[in-house]
């Protein structure tokens, strides 16, 4: 976690008013306690949710869960709904999320541990978009993954605000 860079995000979002939310899966909370890590982030950050199991994805975001049978929880097809539904819920102007495999074990050969992938759902300068990504982080370590998934995100919304 690079501090200058939260701070930076933060200084963004405050100029032009806007509030990020999250829903964390893979990160189990990561990204959250990165962005709230500095004095101010009530500034920017509106709420966390982690949905780690399908259960809480179906319940807490409201993900179809024919949607997780089809696709499997590890999908742009979740991440993108866990993303929408997370602004129905919270009206944040930025709303992202993340679900994938950060191992050890649960990867398959379609998709093997450091899968991930990321949606964010924006609404600011009246326009409605939506980013989707898919990563693979070829670590062996469950901790390094959630780490590089927390930076991607951090810089993404950087370059996307800036």
């Amino acid at each position: 976690m690079n501090i200058k860079e939260i701070k930076k995000l933060q200084k963004l979002c405050e100029n032009k008013g806007i509030k990020i939310s999250l829903a964390e899966s893979c990160t189990g909370g990561l990204i959250s306690s990165s962005l709230t890590s500095i004095a101010g982030s009530s500034n920017f950050f509106d709420s966390g949710i982690v949905s780690y199991s399908n259960k809480a994805k179906i319940e807490l975001l409201g993900i179809d869960k024919k949607i997780i049978s089809k696709y499997g929880a590890v999908s742009k097809e979740v991440a993108l709904s866990m993303s929408k539904n997370l602004y129905r819920i919270t009206k944040s102007n930025i709303c992202v999320s993340v679900t994938g495999i950060a191992g050890p074990s649960g990867g398959t050969k379609q998709k093997p541990v450091g899968t991930v992938y990321f949606s964010i759902y924006h609404d600011f300068e009246s326009k409605i978009n939506i980013i989707n990504y898919k990563k693979f982080f070829k670590f062996k370590s469950r901790n390094t993954i959630q780490k590089k998934c927390n930076d991607f995100v951090i810089k993404n919304l950087i370059k996307l605000i800036d």
